[in-house]
């Protein structure tokens, strides 16, 4: 298998399913997003961690694959007319969104209470987490703008939305592991 094909060449990509649509097209600003976001989430893994953590990281890698699956296939392609799905890809299921979940109370049990907002940094290992984080939120604002025009799966959204906020705390986790300092952010007083 070759990895380049040439259909691209004049502009277009095609969806699973076979649609093509522009290059420019939400749907694949989304999922290319996603892909953006998973190599991010590499670079934090590649960094010196503990285990359990890159053990994590490298489950989210695997269903951060799976949400670029689900937004690069064409709805109205993937199920037949009489409802039954023509493309068997896996799906974000409710226990996902609770994994996340799971992870980040148990990383919050050895943090300090959080009384201000953090600025990013304090480590390279930190900030690659930061800016993980926002590179989430960007993919979050997209898949959201994608759902306004074609619906897409809610447990996806609610996936990307959890994964930011597991970037944050984890960030939180790496600062605390690596004795960074957490810089607050505290607001000017007007005067």
């Amino acid at each position: 298998m070759k990895i380049y094909t040439k259909t691209g060449d004049k502009g277009t990509s095609a969806l699973f399913g076979g649609t093509r649509v522009p290059k420019h097209h939400i749907r694949l600003d989304a999922y290319g997003t996603i892909d953006e976001l998973n190599s991010w989430i590499g670079l934090i893994r590649d960094q010196e961690i503990d285990t359990l953590s890159k053990k994590t990281l490298t489950l989210l890698q695997d269903k951060l694959f799976t949400v670029g699956a689900i937004l690069a296939t064409d709805p109205e392609k993937a199920i037949l007319k009489n409802g039954k799905e023509r493309l068997t890809i896996p799906k974000i299921k409710d226990t996902d969104i609770t994994f996340l979940e799971d992870n980040m109370d148990a990383m919050e049990v050895s943090l300090p209470q959080m009384t201000h907002f953090i600025l990013p940094g304090g480590h390279t290992t930190v900030s690659y987490c930061h800016i993980a984080r926002t590179i989430c939120r960007r993919a979050e604002r997209m898949v959201s703008f994608l759902n306004e025009n074609e619906p897409t799966d809610p447990n996806v959204l609610s996936y990307i939305n959890r994964l930011s906020d597991y970037l944050f705390v984890l960030a939180r986790k790496l600062s605390f592991d690596l004795k960074a300092e957490e810089i607050k952010w505290i607001p000017e007083k007007k005067g």
